[in-house]
């Protein structure tokens, strides 16, 4: 019998592959299962926090979701649910009370140009994941080049890069949205990814983290994701968000 010896590296990486917890193990979306142009709502349905066919969400089940996976605050989503209804974009049969996640791809609504992981609506599809418009700011993250010594995304990185995306999607776009509410989604968006990965011993997101949650809609258990004893609060959001626009000189 031949003995195979394997790499120190190999090793390590198969040891820390922890699994997801049972019953909300990792599974991608389904050609029929609804998905949002936000990452971590659609993590939260590919994890069985939310249903998986991410169909007739209310309030509750966004709550208690978010409070199960990412340890955000009691109430943490409901001013974004009550813009929902509000905006009457919801497609269900009950559009007072219940959404499915596709509906919040309507554009200039809650969806907006600049996304991080989706591309602008004037191309045709501002829902679904897009590789070209995310490989680049996955390398102005430092995704691609993870190490022992520099497996941290930072405030200044991440603001850096989704004003990078910004001012490239302005280039693009002849038809790019560059109003205050654009901006004001966009930065509070990162500083919203940063809370949501938030290492608070090392004041910085894991970029393996990171990696999952924006580039494959999943919670990084595999790799270690702790949602933290503190509990995440809008108000962390609001000093997350100041903090991204001060690293950009961005003012409304």
């Amino acid at each position: 019998m031949k003995a195979f010896l394997f790499p120190s590296a190999f090793l390590a990486i198969v040891a820390s592959a922890l699994p997801d917890p049972k019953g909300h193990e990792f599974r991608a979306a389904g050609p029929y299962d609804s998905r949002s142009p936000c990452p971590g709502l659609n993590a939260l349905a590919n994890h069985g926090y939310l249903p998986r066919d991410g169909a007739n969400l209310d309030y509750d089940m966004i709550n208690h979701a978010a409070q199960g996976a990412y340890n955000f605050e009691d109430g943490f989503y409901i001013d974004a649910v009550n813009m929902v209804f509000q905006l009457n974009i919801s497609t269900t049969n009950q559009p007072s009370k219940t959404f499915h996640l596709r509906d919040l791809a309507r554009h200039d609504q809650i969806e907006v140009d600049g996304s991080l992981t989706r591309n602008d609506i004037f191309f045709g599809d501002d829902l679904h994941f897009d590789a070209t418009v995310f490989d680049p700011v996955a390398r102005d993250l430092g995704l691609d080049k993870i190490s022992r010594k520099d497996k941290y995304v930072t405030v200044e990185t991440a603001a850096k890069a989704t004003k990078h995306r910004l001012d490239l999607a302005k280039c693009v776009n002849p038809e790019f949205n560059a109003s205050v509410h654009q901006h004001q989604t966009e930065y509070g968006t990162t500083a919203l990814y940063l809370l949501t990965v938030w290492d608070e011993q090392q004041k910085a997101a894991p970029k393996h983290w990171v990696k999952a949650l924006l580039g494959e809609d999943r919670i990084a258990y595999r790799e270690g994701y702790d949602k933290g004893k503190s509990v995440k609060t809008n108000k962390q959001v609001g000093a997350m968000t100041q903090a991204v626009r001060a690293v950009v000189g961005w003012k409304p």
